[in-house]
């Protein structure tokens, strides 16, 4: 996968990285950056993204994992202290609903009681036993065809 900016629209997160669009940082190392959501669902929702360009999680390289997601955790940590939430939400889309198509995780501050319900979908349940263990049974499959792949 390319680095976004090749194509006719600009990345608008490589726009805030390389500094060509404007967004209220509050972390940058050589690997990563995080600045404040514009539409914040609370106050202090914060973007984190690699500085290199990945369209989404799959994307991402293997040796940039532990880096990334350690600073993913300081960050949010950074985010529930700095906003003295009681915790965070920390979400990414792959795909569907990925309004940004550059890997970023929204971490959103949550308190006891602010109304914003823990999953944002509606919830389901299993015609029975059968479908869910065939449903269990074909992701499996497929988590090992991935790992043999490599």
């Amino acid at each position: 996968m390319g680095m976004g900016t090749d194509s006719k629209e600009a990345c608008a997160f490589c726009e805030i990285v390389s500094g060509k669009a404007m967004a209220t940082k509050v972390f940058e190392d050589e690997e990563t950056f995080a600045f404040l959501d514009r539409s914040p669902v609370f106050k202090g929702h914060t973007l984190f993204v690699p500085k290199k360009h990945y369209t989404n999680l799959y994307d991402i390289e293997g040796a940039s994992i532990p880096k990334f997601f350690g600073d993913l955790k300081l960050v949010a940590k950074g985010v529930e202290l700095g906003t003295e939430s009681d915790g965070t939400l920390i979400i990414e889309n792959n795909n569907v609903s990925q309004s940004v198509p550059h890997l970023h995780f929204h971490i959103v501050p949550r308190r006891f009681g602010d109304g914003l319900r823990g999953f944002l979908w509606p919830r389901l349940k299993y015609k029975d036993s059968h479908e869910e263990e065939t449903i269990a049974k074909s992701i499996t499959n497929q988590i090992e065809r991935l790992l043999h792949r490599h």
